[in-house]
């Protein structure tokens, strides 16, 4: 490893860091606040749940998203797109010269 792709493996890793921070707030507050949902729905519903489910069901579809854009994001695929991408441009840009 170069002493030039330090920068960019701290970067990732600080972007990373921060990914999974957001990650551990959004299940700490689907945990919490779908909790309440349920405990409301239980103690007001007449026949037992009603509605909660659906907001805990929705949720976890975004939370779903939210966790497969980490790991995705963990793979470094943008990053290999991104050098691809560059390196198809560059051939491009060379061939009209």
């Amino acid at each position: 490893m170069a002493a030039s792709d330090a920068p960019n493996n701290e970067a990732r890793a600080r972007r990373r860091a921060k990914y999974l921070s957001g990650l551990l707030w959004h299940v700490g507050a689907f945990i919490i606040i779908n909790a309440f949902f349920w405990m409301l729905d239980l103690a007001v519903g007449e026949d037992g749940l009603q509605w909660a489910y659906w907001i805990t069901a929705m949720w976890a579809v975004g939370l779903a998203f939210h966790i497969l854009a980490y790991y995705i994001d963990g793979r470094g695929v943008e990053q290999a797109k991104y050098e691809k991408y560059l390196a198809e441009e560059r051939e491009r840009g060379a061939g009209t010269e």
